[in-house]
């Protein structure tokens, strides 16, 4: 069901050697660009027909306006299952509250008398979201890509999730219920790279009639399939990205004193979302492994989603139990490994968390499993995959907010270091840039004070 992965023993290589012994999954981007390059094209040259003739072939469901109405938004709050809606509310209060943290003020800095420089946080102006369908229904992605951008200050927020045959062309209700509680009104039903091109590109129209399209915007955020992460990498430039987000990943590190229940109830969780979802053990311990590889054939075969999901993620390269000699090992191949979602089982999990330098998140011991912080943890679940968390963050109000330097300098201040910014420009051969100096002081620079 699972295989496993032998380096008790040996002496762990350093940096792309050691990733290179451990699982993967295959998540080839750069291949999928030539499928989704054509369909870009498409969409910025024939505008909503081409991304609603798109929705036709690839969801299976032709829609007349790729604007969701409004009194659908609000017609699926109020048919929300009541227990999903007190869920759904709580999810976004404790999201609220952490990214609410998250946000940055203004400073100033006095360089020297005369001369500050200020660091403004300025919100980017329009925001397009994308949230996946298809196997499942994410209105959890709703919560983490919009309370991010709310909390950040952006004005322009626009969703987009793929229309579906069963609803006749709107997204899943619950997605429209979940854009309703957080008070967003613009909504698309598109999915896959056209979604992401009419982002990009915007709509002169919305449908034949010539309704009023989407608006092009600044930053798409939003995990997805291959073809939506080659459509980001494509047109990555003339919007804003968050990440290419690969296959789901959880790696564990437990020792002996980890409960083989959960630690296999954990890995089953994401093995849940896709064939080729990544789920890793890495161990010290012998009897654990065992024991969790009983434990899987045991839940697994009670477990829903077994053979079109979980049972080829389990079963995949992409998954495996590392065996280690030690959980120093284990914390150097968990680095290494740069899991999106890193759960800490051991007996002083804490102080090993605190040690780890490479994850989209960390959970601390039996009590924080990856399916808390999915939901009601408060953090945000749009993580770097792919071993990105060695370079990128999750998700955050940070990603909406760009920093942008206020320089303010007085003749006196500028006169003082005048002479330092001439050397180096002609150390660079830029005269041009000395003589812009020189202009303000009738070509003569000041002597330092």
């Amino acid at each position: 069901m699972i295989s496993r992965i032998d380096l008790r023993g040996e002496t762990l290589p350093e940096g792309s050697a050691l990733r290179d012994l451990l699982p993967r999954a295959e998540f080839d981007v750069e291949a999928a660009l030539e499928k989704v390059r054509p369909i870009c094209e498409d969409v910025r040259h024939h505008g909503a027909a081409a991304v609603i003739e798109y929705g036709e072939k690839f969801d299976g469901v032709r829609v007349e306006d790729l604007r969701v109405p409004a009194e659908a938004i609000a017609r699926a709050l109020e048919e929300l299952d009541p227990a999903v809606r007190a869920a759904l509310e709580e999810s976004i209060r404790r999201a609220r509250l952490v990214h609410r943290e998250q946000r940055r003020t203004t400073h100033t800095t006095q360089v020297v008398p005369g001369g500050t420089v200020t660091e403004k946080w300025i919100p980017v102006d329009r925001v397009g979201l994308y949230v996946p369908g298809g196997r499942a229904v994410y209105p959890s992605s709703v919560v983490m890509n919009v309370v991010p951008a709310q909390e950040a200050g952006v004005e322009g927020i626009a969703v987009s999730s793929p229309p579906q045959k069963e609803f006749g062309g709107l997204p899943h209700p619950t997605i429209l219920a979940a854009c309703a509680l957080l008070g967003v009104d613009e909504v698309y039903a598109a999915g896959g790279a056209q979604a992401i091109a009419m982002f990009a590109y915007g709509t002169a129209d919305g449908a034949a009639d010539g309704r009023p399209g989407c608006a092009p915007v600044d930053l798409v955020t939003g995990p997805g399939n291959i073809y939506v992460a080659a459509a980001k990498r494509l047109l990555k430039g003339r919007i804003g990205i968050d990440a290419e987000a690969g296959p789901t990943e959880i790696a564990v590190l437990a020792d002996a004193t980890a409960d083989p229940v959960h630690v296999a109830a954990d890995l089953i969780s994401q093995a849940e979302h896709d064939p080729m979802a990544a789920s890793v053990l890495v161990t010290d311990s012998d009897e654990l492994a065992a024991a969790v590889e009983a434990e899987l054939k045991t839940q697994v075969a009670v477990a829903r989603h077994v053979d079109d999901r979980i049972a080829p993620a389990l079963a995949g390269r992409q998954s495996a139990i590392v065996l280690v000699t030690d959980l120093e090992d284990g914390l150097r191949v968990v680095n290494a490994y740069g899991a999106e979602h890193l759960e800490i089982q051991t007996a002083d999990a804490a102080a090993l968390a605190d040690r780890v330098r490479n994850a989209g998140a960390v959970f601390v011991g039996p009590w924080a499993p990856v399916s808390l912080g999915d939901y009601c943890a408060g953090s945000n679940h749009v993580l770097p995959t792919g071993g990105c968390a060695c370079h990128s963050s999750g998700l955050s109000v940070q990603s909406f907010l760009r920093g942008v330097h206020i320089v303010d300098y007085t003749r006196d201040a500028l006169a003082d270091v005048a002479h330092h910014v001439v050397t180096l420009a002609e150390a660079e051969d830029l005269p041009a840039h000395g003589a812009a100096i020189k202009a303000r002081f009738g070509w003569k620079v000041p002597e330092s004070k």
